[in-house]
């Protein structure tokens, strides 16, 4: 105000300045105002919100704006008195937004979701003996992992004379696998930590099981057998090598040429020379008799036989049965989609691909015959006295 003038009546005077004793009761009376509106309001939560929200006043000044908004003017009124005739009217459209429950705010998107892109089925085969019957070399779920078609499988005639005894296709991806060797107890010989079996304790998650190859033990493989850090026999450049790797994952090979040791391997499995190679039918199986493929249950060429390719997505092909020749056996490894295949055991006793329904007992699932197999499905439950290859779900 300038020099010398006076206050006139329309100039309020100064407040006095309040006494300690009545700054206290002041700030006794904004902690009751406080209590009251979380116990009157129910609303306790949205003081927060309140003291948040911008415009101007300081603390006192937003608690109060809130409390006349929620029907809590005279609360205030008492708590202020001093100022109860004299404040500006508060509008309460203004701070709506502001104050708003949180639950009224938009909520955030949702993040989506991954998505496993589908397992589609397996190209139908075109089958051995012409024409096909309905169905024949269709493939179908076998086994589902995470609901999805991880092992599927078909079937057909071997020839036009053996109908009873179907071949069975197996195609297995590997992305959703996992595949473990195990030795025989005389097959290939040696001691291992490593059960001949699949015990209980490791049943869990089995989707399927599949024998190995010729003997090891007295050179009828033409090859050897790697586990574990062990070698049984030598491993022999040349041979058809099935290669398990630390991950879970197997790969089928010209030992020396695509497949050879490394860290990450940590088994091998030879048998013979490949029956399909850059996918191709070798001459080898075309032409090659038993200095080759070996001998046969009464000298027969067809009889029980079994194999094992990759195709060039990296996924797993098992084929077999009950009447099958050398050639046959290339052909539906072949057709099945196989770039780099090779033999496995043959005759009566020692082909078989089981599978196992875990619906009832996941911790002991049921085995199932892929085909007419001789063993019994629950060969691997027992002691096997041959190598073979148990197949898990990935968790």
């Amino acid at each position: 105000m300038p020099s010398g003038e006076t206050p006139t009546d329309t100039q309020p005077a100064p407040a006095a300045e309040p006494s300690a004793e009545g700054a206290r009761r002041r700030r006794l009376r904004w902690v009751a105002l406080g209590t009251a509106v979380v116990l009157v309001g129910g609303t306790g939560y949205c003081i927060q919100d309140a003291l948040a929200a911008p415009g101007a006043g300081g603390t006192q000044t937003k608690l109060a704006r809130w409390g006349r908004c929620h029907g809590l003017s005279a609360v205030v009124d008492l708590v202020d008195n001093r100022h109860q005739h004299s404040a500006a009217p508060v509008s309460c459209n203004a701070v709506a937004t502001a104050f708003a429950h949180p639950a009224a705010r938009p909520k955030p998107k949702p993040k989506p979701t991954p998505t496993v892109p589908p397992i589609p089925l397996h190209a139908s085969v075109r089958p051995l003996v012409s024409p096909a019957l309905p169905g024949e070399g269709v493939f179908t779920p076998l086994t589902l992992v995470k609901g999805q078609p991880a092992v599927q499988s078909a079937t057909v005639r071997p020839d036009p004379w053996n109908t009873d005894f179907m071949v069975g296709i197996v195609w297995m991806k590997q992305h959703d696998l996992r595949f473990d060797l195990h030795p025989g107890v005389s097959e290939p010989g040696g001691n291992w930590n490593i059960p001949a079996t699949v015990p209980l304790s490791q049943r869990t998650g089995l989707v399927a099981t599949y024998n190995g190859g010729f003997k090891v033990s007295n050179g009828d493989s033409h090859g050897g057998f790697y586990l574990a850090g062990q070698t049984i026999g030598d491993l022999r450049d040349g041979a058809a090598s099935e290669v398990f790797h630390r991950d879970g994952t197997v790969s089928v090979g010209v030992w020396g040429q695509d497949a050879r040791m490394a860290p990450d391997v940590v088994g091998v499995r030879q048998c013979l020379v490949p029956l399909v190679r850059n996918g191709a039918v070798t001459d080898d199986a075309l032409y090659g008799g038993v200095n080759t493929w070996g001998l046969t249950d009464g000298g027969n060429s067809v009889v029980p036989r079994s194999g094992v390719g990759i195709d060039r997505n990296g996924n797993l092909i098992y084929v077999g049965g009950r009447a099958l020749t050398v050639q046959s056996l290339a052909t539906m490894l072949q057709r099945a989609g196989s770039v780099t295949a090779m033999m496995l055991d043959i005759n009566l006793s020692w082909p078989s691909f089981i599978t196992y329904d875990a619906t009832k007992s996941p911790h002991d699932p049921v085995p199932h015959n892929l085909v007419n197999f001789v063993r019994a499905p629950t060969r691997y439950y027992d002691y096997s006295s041959r190598d073979f290859v148990a197949v898990y779900a990935k968790p």
